[in-house]
């Protein structure tokens, strides 16, 4: 198995990049500073966002490559993985801000940085910035980078965390905008969606695999489970988990009048290992139990 460099803090990538160390907890790294290197996997245990400004193929998520161009945002969550190792030396370039979940510790950012679902996506799904938004990033780092030269005092952590969270906002209205550009491709997504989603029901898959889990569409589709969700949640205002449940619903209103079949039986089908807890989902969903709802209709 392939070596994984992992970097705990944040002092070390600075070495690591030839940057200086001006808070244990956060840094913005200059690339353009770092020695040619061999291609490695790499793990990190804080947060990572490069900014990348030329199109490489230097840094892999998985087993796929991601598409780099002019002003493309790449975000790690602390754990993961990235890279590959092959006996090729490379230039990194452009820009990185990293910061240890630490930092959070305490401030508003840290009860919210999960919202932030983008630090789980993946393949094909980097943000691509527009020339203003790229200046508007660049601004951050800039604001981050003053505060990180500036003599500590007793602001210094509380504006370097909104500085940051500004970022992450600023980020979020981008990535937003990308969905909007992006919206034919997104409805492609979720045709395919639905399209898997009635062939899953009209299969065995409900009694070899059970309820239809999200994470097993977002594969199918190729995305990771974060970016797939947001995408339905943005084309229809549901989550994937409440799109799927309405499915479950209308697929058992149809079956609850087949009056030959007991509910049990219909709940076998849809997936349910237990009756009782289709009895209860369908009763929070529809106002009704299933018997209740077949003797009304």
């Amino acid at each position: 198995m392939d070596e994984i460099i992992n970097f705990r803090t944040v002092h070390e990538y600075n070495l690591f990049n030839n940057n200086e160390t001006l808070h244990p907890l956060v840094s913005v790294v200059d690339l353009d500073k770092a020695e040619p290197r061999m291609f490695r996997r790499l793990q990190y245990d804080f947060y990572i966002i490069f900014l990348k400004k030329i199109h490489c193929g230097d840094l892999r998520y998985g087993l796929n490559t991601y598409d780099y161009e002019e002003g493309t945002l790449i975000f790690l969550a602390p754990g993961q993985i990235i890279g590959e190792s092959k006996d090729e030396y490379y230039q990194p370039q452009g820009t990185a801000i990293v910061f240890h979940p630490d930092l959070l510790l305490g401030t508003a950012l840290g009860k919210k940085i999960a919202d932030f679902t983008f630090f789980s996506y993946a393949v094909n799904e980097a943000l691509h910035l527009s020339e203003q938004e790229r200046n508007t990033i660049l601004d951050c780092f800039l604001k981050i980078q003053y505060e990180l030269k500036h003599s500590i005092d007793k602001h210094t952590k509380t504006l370097i965390v909104s500085n940051i969270e500004l970022f992450l906002n600023y980020c979020e209205r981008f990535y937003d905008r990308q969905f909007i550009t992006r919206d034919n491709v997104n409805r492609g997504v979720l045709e395919r969606f639905e399209q898997l989603l009635n062939n899953y029901f009209s299969g065995e898959k409900p009694y070899t695999l059970g309820l239809p889990q999200v994470n097993h569409f977002a594969d199918e589709l190729h995305l990771s489970a974060n970016y797939f969700g947001d995408i339905v949640k943005k084309e229809t205002g549901k989550s994937a988990q409440e799109y799927i449940q309405n499915k479950i619903i209308e697929i058992a209103k149809d079956k609850i009048f087949e009056a030959k079949k007991t509910i049990s039986e219909i709940a076998y089908e849809l997936g349910f290992k237990y009756p009782q807890h289709f009895s209860r989902l369908f009763k929070q969903r529809v106002g009704f139990t299933p018997n209740q709802y077949r003797n009304l209709n």
